[in-house]
């Protein structure tokens, strides 16, 4: 669980950084399964699209980068599904969120070798948006990360503005939602790199982003979002569609609406 300082620090700055929840054997396992479940249902792409890519990448890194991602991918593969279902990482959601959880999403995100895909400054509530903030997204490390293979980036207190509009569309028209390149920047964000096994936690509106993957070895992270049920969904990915109860009842209201 979280210590009462790691829990201050989240409602503080945004985000937290749990060291080891999954211990190395467990891992070893899920990193096996993982490369099975990429292999079976994850796409390679060129991944968002928009000009923040000119600002991040010359013209022929942004040609090469690619983006190795799936969604839900926990429906496939029972081991993920436990992983997320596992206390270790449910009490520590449970101590940022309260004591009612539902499963809301995963995602798997690979960053390849060489050209691994950079992400712009961005909030995940254009993404999935919803009411409020009582929304938390972990980000399961299956490797250790630093910044020559990308790792996750913060602005921290960033989450204490609320959802932020950001760019959908350009002359060029509709884009990923991303946050303006002239007033943020990664270089005013704090990097947190973590190790194979650690948890990072962070709050649907914290900003973030990262890097390009430039070392020879792929980056892979797997994201799972979990909210409080009374946290109604706006619009965005899985809009209307109930998630699994972990932990409590879902309120019949939350149903009804």
């Amino acid at each position: 669980m979280l210590t009462a300082e790691q829990v201050a620090f989240y409602h503080d700055s945004g985000f937290v950084r749990a060291p080891q929840v999954f211990a190395p054997e467990r891992m070893e396992a899920l990193a096996d399964e993982l490369d099975r479940v990429t292999d079976a249902w994850a796409e390679e792409t060129p991944g968002w699209v928009g000009p923040w890519r000119r600002v991040y990448m010359d013209e022929e890194t942004e040609r090469r980068s690619t983006l190795v991602a799936a969604n839900d991918f926990h429906i496939h593969d029972g081991a993920w599904l436990q992983a997320i279902l596992d206390p270790a990482i449910l009490d520590c959601v449970a101590q940022l969120l309260g004591p009612v959880i539902e499963l809301h999403h995963t995602t798997l995100h690979h960053k390849p070798p060489q050209t691994g895909h950079p992400f712009p400054m961005h909030q995940d509530s254009p993404f999935y948006q919803h009411a409020d903030g009582r929304y938390v997204d972990a980000l399961v490390h299956l490797d250790d990360t630093c910044h020559a293979n990308g790792e996750i980036r913060f602005m921290p207190g960033s989450h204490k503005l609320g959802h932020l509009e950001h760019v959908l569309e350009t002359a060029d028209g509709p884009c990923t939602p991303h946050l303006p390149t002239d007033r943020y920047s990664l270089a005013d964000t704090v990097p947190v790199p973590a190790r194979r096994g650690d948890v990072v936690f962070f709050s649907i509106y914290t900003i973030h982003g990262s890097y390009i993957n430039t070392t020879d070895r792929i980056r892979r992270m797997v994201r799972v979002g979990y909210r409080d049920p009374s946290n109604a969904q706006i619009g965005g990915h899985a809009v209307g569609q109930p998630g699994l109860m972990l932990r409590g009842m879902r309120p019949r209201v939350a149903v009804m609406a």
